[in-house]
């Protein structure tokens, strides 16, 4: 049953407040718990089965294939002791060597079939359970793109790629070996009682003595496994999580000198997960001496019991050494069960945490009916929007804007004030609380997402570079571009020329996060798949806060030829921008406080002129050459 989404666990939202965390703090504000997401939880064991069942049902004939291998196996391997207990009771005792080699080779033929089935077993089992992993780890993925960016900045990348990985590795060794396992372990079982009461019905009462022992062991454990599992995983996932922010964090560690106090948190963390897999995997290992032990108690009773029967001429020899085998074959599948029940708490333990994130509620969703958004001329218009991260705790109110097709419009304003919440609304990263934005007159809530997103074209303070060449990162904006229209859109964008300075031009590889590549140029390669993408609508987050001057004159020219003709919002940031844009509005505790152009707002002397006055000071108060003062513009 799916759940609502509560708001709340964004990022620090402008307005100042912080989202609370529902879980251990981690920096950055960043919880291990999902904060103020609300899942369905898987209940109990058998809804989580049936849900790991439903992905393999659609390769029902494999399992058909599989059952009846297993049968056959299963017979092959129950026929031996009983071939060799009529070998020593009629050929071995009559001293007949022609029957003796006749039985041996049937028990060699018994045997290779059994190999053979379990042989087929294995095949036909793994081919369905990959299939069943790779439709598993699709739902998992494809339901992740899906989610907004609430349920990613309240959860820990290295917590999320634990369930990717670790979660995902323990049901696949139990699908693969396990189940299979598990099936054939049972009919073993089965098969062997069968022939025990068929052989002697009284031995098989006797030896069955230890066996409510064994089932009761492995029952004891196994409730107290999965649990201890569940919590292992949890505790794993929180480390990698730690790790993940940590190798992330690197530079910032090694600048403030943090590396003991990082030691000792991961210290922290690392202590939890070994006591809690000390705990889990001490009641795991409880079940195969365990089991020993019973085993060869019952090969005990078995034999003390035939012995005596065999003297009072009510069981043979032949009986009793197959009753002895067939006791060793019941003990073996019932070990191996044990331990394979450890796993498949473990496996369903992940299954948990995977649905979890399979249940969650997509806070954000097209609305029924919702329309594609055909192409646009760029008027957008803010209607008395409000909105918030955390309700109760407002970031914008009230705000009311129009910017026309072609226009550059600039954000400004102190930091927190509500300027890149404002594009954050206008993507549909999240949904406003009351009010609209619509472009060219349509409301966004009534169009996909997707087509929403094509209209727009972003680029961030933060450039972010996927492992691969530069070829490739640029036809990001537009997967379908031809090499020359990639090219084409470098030189608008001003990066071809050390684009063919690297060691293999376009074809350069890039490092995680473009890390062999300076500031400037990794925003260069931006505005690159920004120009290729062709967006009607443009956003620059403080695109050239993060460059020298000489890199900034680069970028601004890029961005220049970008933005022409597209309707823009530059989160501005330093004097270049603003003094180009139409409008220039002013945001202060999330409400448009100034509006008007840079002459404008500077001749009213209000926010605006002390914000510009403060941070841009050289320029307007600039020593002209021969001495004196120049005032401000």
């Amino acid at each position: 049953m799916a759940r609502d989404a509560v708001p709340g666990g964004g990022p620090i939202p402008e307005g100042g407040a912080r989202p609370v965390a529902t879980g251990l703090p981690g920096p950055g504000g960043r919880g291990h718990g999902m904060m103020g997401i609300r899942i369905e939880k898987a209940r109990d064991t058998r809804g989580t089965t049936r849900r790991l069942v439903g992905y393999l049902r659609p390769y029902r004939w494999h399992f058909l294939g599989v059952l009846l291998l297993a049968i056959l196996g299963t017979a092959c391997a129950l026929l031996g002791p009983f071939l060799m207990g009529r070998a020593i009771d009629r050929f071995i005792r009559g001293r007949d060597l022609v029957g003796l080699l006749r039985v041996a080779l049937l028990m060699l033929g018994v045997y290779l079939g059994a190999w053979v089935a379990q042989f087929g077993q294995n095949l036909l089992m793994a081919r369905a359970a990959q299939r069943a992993m790779r439709a598993l780890r699709r739902d998992l993925f494809e339901h992740l793109q899906t989610l907004s960016l609430r349920f990613f900045d309240a959860r820990p990348h290295g917590e999320l790629m634990s369930r990717l990985t670790n979660d995902m590795d323990a049901i696949n060794r139990v699908l693969s070996q396990n189940v299979l396992q598990l099936f054939t372990g049972f009919l073993s079982l089965v098969g062997i009682l069968v022939m025990m009461f068929v052989l002697n019905p009284l031995l098989a009462l006797g030896s069955m003595l230890v066996f409510p022992l064994m089932f009761g062991l492995v029952g004891f454990v196994g409730q107290r496994t999965r649990k201890g599992f569940r919590e292992y995983q949890m505790r794993l996932g929180q480390l990698n999580g730690r790790l993940e922010e940590i190798y992330s964090g690197q530079r910032v560690i090694l600048a403030f000198g943090q590396q003991a106090n990082v030691l000792h948190a991961f210290d922290e963390a690392n202590e939890q997960v070994r006591a809690v897999g000390v705990k889990a995997q001490t009641y795991a290992m409880l079940v195969p001496p365990m089991m020993g032990i019973l085993s060869n108690a019952n090969i005990a009773v078995v034999a003390g019991l035939g012995g005596w029967m065999a003297l009072r001429g009510t069981a043979t020899v032949g009986t009793i050494a197959a009753f002895i085998s067939y006791s060793r074959q019941f003990a073996e599948p019932l070990r191996h069960l044990g331990d394979l029940y450890n796993q498949v708490q473990s496996a369903l333990a992940g299954a948990e945490r995977i649905f979890e994130v399979i249940d969650t509620q997509p806070d954000l969703a097209d609305a029924p009916g919702a329309v594609e958004l055909g192409p646009v001329a760029g008027r957008v218009t803010f209607e008395h929007v409000d909105f918030s991260y955390v309700p109760g705790v407002p970031v914008l109110r009230d705000v009311s804007l129009e910017a026309r097709p072609g226009e550059i419009v600039a954000l400004v304003g102190p930091t927190g004030a509500g300027k890149t919440t404002l594009v954050n609304l206008l993507t549909r990263f999240y949904d406003v609380d009351r009010g609209a934005i619509r472009i060219d007159g349509v409301d966004i809530r009534r169009v996909t997402r997707e087509s929403l997103r094509r209209q727009l074209g972003i680029v961030l303070q933060s450039t972010f570079l996927f492992s691969g060449t530069v070829m490739e990162n640029i036809r990001y904006g537009r997967l379908e571009a031809t090499d020359e229209e990639v090219i084409a859109a470098s030189k608008l964008a001003n990066a071809d020329q050390f684009i063919r300075r690297l060691p293999q031009g376009y074809q350069t590889v890039l490092s995680e996060r473009g890390a062999n590549l300076s500031e400037g140029q990794r925003q260069l390669l931006a505005i690159a798949r920004a120009v290729l993408a062709d967006p009607r609508i443009l956003i620059l987050d403080e695109a050239t806060s993060s460059v020298d001057t000489r890199t900034e004159v680069a970028i601004q020219r890029a961005l220049r030829e970008l933005m022409k003709g597209r309707t823009s919002f530059v989160i501005a940031h330093r004097l270049s921008t603003i003094r180009s844009a139409d409008q220039v509005l002013v945001i202060d505790d999330g409400r448009i406080v100034e509006r008007g152009t840079h002459d404008e707002l500077l001749a009213a002397r209000g926010l605006y002129w002390r914000l510009y006055t403060s941070q841009f000071r050289r320029e307007a108060l600039a020593v002209p050459p021969g001495g004196g003062t120049a005032t401000a513009s």
